[in-house]
């Protein structure tokens, strides 16, 4: 049988197959994995084959017998296996990412960051700038300038607010028919958002329990939903960290999407756009065609300067 995973606990799946009947599924044996150290084997959003067994003559369970090839998946840094990862989800066709001014702020650091992390697994971003509705005029300026340097790259922006429903619409009508995860930091309004799009949801994003928390210290369990207007969210409690992960320096300047399209520009086919001569990148940001902020969160990347990054509080409100 083959079926997508919707909810994973470490140990145990829970896997609905295309006629909508749902299994819990365990893991024979140990799945070897090509090309990522992982912590977990499976997430949520694999879709995967799976074998009966009614051998207890109780509830028939799963045995998963082989994950499909992933299309992308998102990730993050095991907090105490600096060198392995921990796969949040996969096949995801687009992140919504909550952008506040204030109330909490949201800086620029962060969200090139989130953006060159979904870059890099070939995950369509959509930025969201809440709670437009209780800014005041200077603030709704920076939103609009926020807004016009990332559309400008070719991201799309929405200003909504969740409270009042404003662009509600508008985001529903994106996530029609596709896999969609809400980010951002805590306190920007995700649950709040959730809610709007679909109140019976009722999503309790801080809701682990604490036997699965003790000695699981690196592990986040993420959980897929159906929604009524054939959309699919996953909601991902507990994201901490949203490192930067085996990204060799000659690639970062890939992620940027403004800076990818210079590159063939420059002098040197392995320019990093920091002290190499006739480097077009630098031009363009002379010439203000690219942002400040933009080739500063570029350089901190460079540079490795995520510490401050790390003391960022990723859990769902």
């Amino acid at each position: 049988m083959t079926g997508l995973v919707y909810k994973s606990t470490g140990s145990w799946y829970t896997v609905k197959t295309e006629l909508g009947a749902t299994y819990q599924c365990r893991i024979k044996g140990k799945f070897r994995m090509q090309g990522i150290k992982s912590t977990n084997p499976i997430a949520v959003g694999d879709i995967v084959d799976f074998d009966l067994d009614t051998t207890n003559n109780e509830e028939p369970v799963g045995v998963v017998t082989k994950i499909h090839d992933r299309k992308n998946y998102i990730v993050r840094k095991s907090v105490n296996l600096s060198k392995q990862t921990h796969i949040i989800a996969s096949n995801i066709d687009q992140v919504f990412l909550l952008i506040t001014i204030d109330n909490p702020p949201t800086f620029t650091s962060f969200i090139d960051r989130f953006l060159v992390t979904a870059e890099a697994y070939s995950i369509k971003t959509i930025l969201l700038f809440n709670k437009i509705d209780t800014y005041s005029n200077d603030t709704l300026d920076e939103v609009k300038y926020l807004a016009h340097v990332y559309r400008k790259i070719g991201y799309e922006c929405i200003g909504i607010s969740a409270t009042t429903g404003k662009n509600i619409d508008k985001v529903k009508a994106l996530m029609k028919d596709k896999v969609s995860m809400f980010a951002g930091h805590s306190g920007v309004g995700k649950s709040t958002l959730v809610n709007a799009i679909e109140s019976d949801l009722e999503i309790k994003t801080k809701a682990i329990s604490s036997q699965h928390m003790q000695g699981q210290h690196t592990t986040t369990f993420a959980e897929m939903y159906d929604l009524s207007f054939g959309a699919k969210i996953i909601d991902t409690p507990g994201i901490k960290g949203f490192g930067i992960v085996d990204m060799d320096k000659t690639e970062v300047g890939d992620y940027f999407p403004e800076f990818f399209k210079l590159k063939q520009d420059c002098k040197f086919n392995n320019c990093i756009h920091v002290d190499e001569p006739k480097c077009a990148v630098k031009k363009a940001l002379d010439e203000d065609e690219i942002a400040f902020s933009r080739y500063r969160s570029y350089l901190q990347i460079l540079e490795g300067e995520d510490e401050h990054y790390r003391t960022d509080n990723w859990e769902s409100e």
